[in-house]
């Protein structure tokens, strides 16, 4: 389906989130950060990027993450994506909070 439809933001993230499961951590994070680079910007990939960086100890780029995707979450009008960014942004800063 990809070949047929490479641009497909929806087949790309479903993609990006399979090989997380199969531990393929780069290939994952690549196709995420493809659609961070998207013309607009594919907003979930933002949170679930941010969310794998900060599984896997990479904290800081996690926080740019987050960070960006509020960004585009705000310019795109999805005040629901940017506040749940916000709260992983809040946890990741404070790894003692409940999140």
């Amino acid at each position: 389906m990809l070949l047929a439809s490479p641009n497909d933001q929806m087949l790309r993230y479903i993609l990006a989130m399979e090989l997380e499961k199969e531990s393929a951590y780069d290939r994952s994070l690549s196709y995420f950060q493809s659609l961070m680079e998207d013309c607009p910007p594919y907003v979930p990939a933002f949170l679930m990027a941010g969310q794998q960086l900060a599984r896997l100890g990479r904290i800081d780029e996690a926080k740019s993450t987050y960070r960006s995707g509020i960004a585009h979450a705000e310019k795109q009008g999805n005040a629901h994506a940017a506040g749940e960014m916000a709260g992983f942004l809040a946890a990741v800063d404070d790894p003692h909070s409940a999140m």
